[in-house]
């Protein structure tokens, strides 16, 4: 018993260290329960007092929440059956070995005081001798002048008998009579109708006769030849005769032994199908795992140690099952990135191990944690194999946009325009998807999908490496080092390095991993998507991909800001003597805007032309581009603290025809930008704060800026008049402007040296 009371105390221990941290949420939710324990407690009228106020829909509502929660707390006893089985299944072995070793102490104590009694009863006839001799001699002469009775020539033959039953394996017979013996025997104590020698020798006779019978039986159980029929009524007599433990026991080495058997004929080569290997081995060992259920709840029924036994037991047999898997099928496929076989062997191990979740026994946890480690093994392999050929293809893409080949039409069902290593990536990712699908009962969909980001993270970092003078090889994003790619020298590669991620990330990632989703949806590709951006693991996967596009983004508008910013030599174009000069020679200005952003207005226009092409039907993506591109130069000018203080603090300060001039060019990048549809919040913030900074740094001189700067139609009219000459189109009806006025424009020449840098 002290063993027991330790083993419960451990074990329950063990299980319920949460109850501690959680004990001041216990208590109050321990009184506000405290209702329901009222003998008196009514639940009609609980529920008429909690909900007499409620209308229709408010009582749906606590429906739906009353199912929700009985939902959640099905989950949270399935986590905590599982968290806790190990621990129980050892108590529930223990406490069944503890009722073997009762039993056989009641057994025993049951036979010395059935030997004291005997003994009792001998000296009681001693004792009556030494005080009546006379009586001694009369008996003696009874006895030797008597017959014997009926009974005592019974229990003479009944030893006989039972070993005639017992030679000719009569077991029903054996155990009918055994069972009348023991009766007979027990009734003759009782009534006293036998000496107490004949009753010794008749139990003791019954006795060895039992276990005679028992080993017997267990003999039957043991041999391999034994068929089914015939070992359930021999384990079912071994139950009969008391022996329960053992009965199980041999019952399941019975089932073992018989597999193992018929494992002999079944010996895996080097050129064995890893499939073929794992159905013929799931066949045998659960068949045989599920015959055994069977059987145990045939003859034994549900009692709980029987049934702890043979959990233990089927959990062994898939133990050594998922090793032998292992070892002659799944390692191989693992450590050579075979996925797809693989994927196989495990699907086929938990189809055949799912069919005995209708008994009762949940195995598959068992496989999962034996498998798993191999099917990561081949996760990783496969996912660095996709790396490294995406890595190769790139070296030699050209970035010209194509159509998918007619095979790759054929197998899946998109229509856009990648490049050669973008639809190449994306084919091998459908063939991953393909092959992890079936591995979603292994709880890897988030292994996968986050392995899948790696890879696509590392085909971002290659494009970034393709744009000319990209800092991707100091970064070092991806820890790799010595990548060759060929370079997007135009401004077409450029882009068509951004259609590649843009499109893989906001469209064809997320509709190939719906494979993972548990709902695989047969529905059109925009609907499946939708429905995919409602699960939140994969709506947060889809953002991971968006953000590593924006790196690309990001490098990309750096880039043409560079570009547009320094000249080749390194000289800045975007000076505050640009702007604090103008006053020297305020009678030859032309108004008109400055020349980087005539430039940053071509390169835009240029941009917007060819990603028109690219992005069809995706036009949203080529607007947050050009935002981003003006959002960048416009930042570079705040944040160009050099040029600010020149401004502010300079050897000259800011004159009028400057802030006139500063103010052109802001309203001119307002007016294109609203014109493009790509004028954000923020830029248009910025522009204002930057506005307002110069005209604070004028304001400093004791002038107003406001006084000195024309009606903002002025500005509007240079600006329309800038862009209709930038971008080409023909001149208004009215006729040239007077280069002298307010208004006037630059020379065809001064264009022409714009577009010429622009397109440098």
């Amino acid at each position: 018993m002290a063993t027991l009371k330790s083993s419960r105390s451990r074990n329950y221990g063990a299980g319920t260290p949460a109850k501690v941290g959680n004990r001041d949420t216990g208590t109050k939710l321990e009184e506000k329960l405290n209702v329901f324990k009222s003998d008196s407690f009514d639940a009609d009228g609980y529920v008429q007092s909690k909900c007499h106020s409620l209308n229709e829909k408010e009582i749906r509502q606590l429906c739906s929440s009353l199912l929700d929660l009985k939902k959640a707390s099905a989950e949270e006893m399935r986590r905590s059956v599982y968290a806790n089985y190990t621990a129980f299944i050892r108590t529930s072995k223990e406490i069944s070995d503890l009722e073997g070793e009762l039993s056989s102490m009641k057994k025993l104590l049951s036979t010395q005081a059935s030997l004291i009694h005997n003994l009792a009863d001998g000296v009681h006839v001693d004792s009556l001798s030494d005080i009546d001799p006379d009586n001694v001699t009369h008996d003696t002469s009874n006895d030797e002048t008597s017959e014997p009775s009926d009974l005592e020539k019974w229990s003479t033959e009944f030893p006989d008998y039972l070993d005639v039953l017992l030679a000719e394996r009569r077991v029903d017979e054996a155990l009918s009579s055994l069972d009348e013996g023991e009766q007979i025997a027990s009734e003759a104590k009782e009534k006293r109708t036998l000496s107490p020698t004949v009753l010794s020798s008749l139990q003791t006779a019954i006795t060895e006769r039992r276990q005679k019978l028992a080993d017997q039986l267990a003999d039957i159980a043991c041999q391999t030849s034994t068929r089914g029929a015939e070992l359930r009524a021999a384990i079912l007599a071994l139950k009969k005769l008391g022996d329960g433990p053992r009965a199980h026991s041999l019952l399941l080495n019975a089932h073992y032994q018989k597999y193992q058997y018929n494992m002999q004929n079944m010996r895996p080569s080097s050129t064995t199908y890893g499939g073929a290997y794992t159905v013929a081995l799931s066949q045998l060992v659960f068949s045989a795992i599920s015959q055994a259920a069977s059987d145990s709840l045939a003859i034994f029924g549900k009692e709980p140690a029987y049934t702890s036994e043979l959990v233990m037991w089927a959990s062994k047999q898939t133990e050594d099952f998922a090793l032998l898997v292992k070892r002659h099928a799944l390692s191989s496929s693992a450590a050579a990135g075979g996925l797809r076989a693989a994927a196989e062997c495990v699907q086929i191990a938990f189809g055949h191990c799912a069919l005995l979740e209708a008994r009762g026994l949940a195995l598959c946890p068992v496989l999962l944690k034996l498998f798993r480690p191999s099917v990561e093994q081949a996760l990783d392999a496969n996912l660095k194999r996709i790396e490294e050929s995406t890595g190769a293809l790139a070296a030699a893409d050209d970035w010209e946009l194509t159509y998918p080949p007619t095979s790759m039409r054929q197998s899946s069902a998109y229509q856009h325009k990648l490049s050669s290593s973008a639809h190449r990536f994306y084919l091998m990712v459908q063939d991953f998807f393909e092959d992890v699908g079936p591995l979603l009962s292994m709880q890897l969909g988030g292994k996968a999908l986050d392995g899948l980001f790696q890879v696509f993270n590392s085909y971002v970092n290659t494009l970034i490496k393709a744009l000319p003078g990209s800092l991707e090889e100091e970064n070092n994003f991806d820890g790799s080092t010595n990548k060759i790619v060929r370079m997007a020298e135009t401004e077409a590669q450029q882009i068509a390095l951004l259609a590649n991620a843009s499109l893989l990330a906001d469209d064809l990632l997320p509709r190939a991993s719906m494979k993972l989703s548990p709902f695989n949806y047969r529905d059109e590709p925009q609907r499946r998507t939708d429905r995919q951006s409602r699960h939140p693991e994969q709506r947060e996967w889809k953002r991971r991909l968006v953000s590593t596009v924006d790196r690309l983004k990001d490098s990309f508008c750096q880039l043409h800001a560079l570009d547009l910013i320094f000249t080749e030599e390194g000289d800045s174009l975007l000076t505050a003597e640009m702007y604090i000069n103008m006053d020297s020679n305020a009678e030859d200005i032309e108004w008109f805007p400055s020349q980087i952003f005539q430039g940053l207005y071509i390169k835009l226009n240029r941009i917007a032309a060819i990603a028109a092409d690219m992005f069809v039907g995706r036009e949203r993506f080529a607007t947050l581009l050009l935002m981003r591109l003006t959002e960048t130069i416009i930042l570079w000018l705040s944040q160009d603290q050099s040029f600010w203080d020149d401004i502010e603090e300079g050897p000259r300060p800011l004159g009028p025809a400057g802030v006139q001039q500063f103010y052109l060019d802001m309203t001119f990048v307002r007016c294109f930008a609203s014109q493009g549809r790509y004028l954000s919040r923020n830029l248009n913030r910025i522009v204002n704060e930057i506005t307002s900074k110069a005209l604070s740094a004028f304001a400093t001189t004791g002038m107003d800026p406001y006084s000195i700067l024309p009606e903002d139609d002025w500005f509007t009219d240079i600006c329309q008049d800038a862009m209709e000459r930038l971008s080409g189109k023909p001149k208004a009806a009215n006729g040239e402007r007077d280069l002298n006025s307010p208004t006037a424009s630059v020379s065809a020449q001064s264009i022409s040296s714009v577009r010429s840098h622009g397109s440098n």
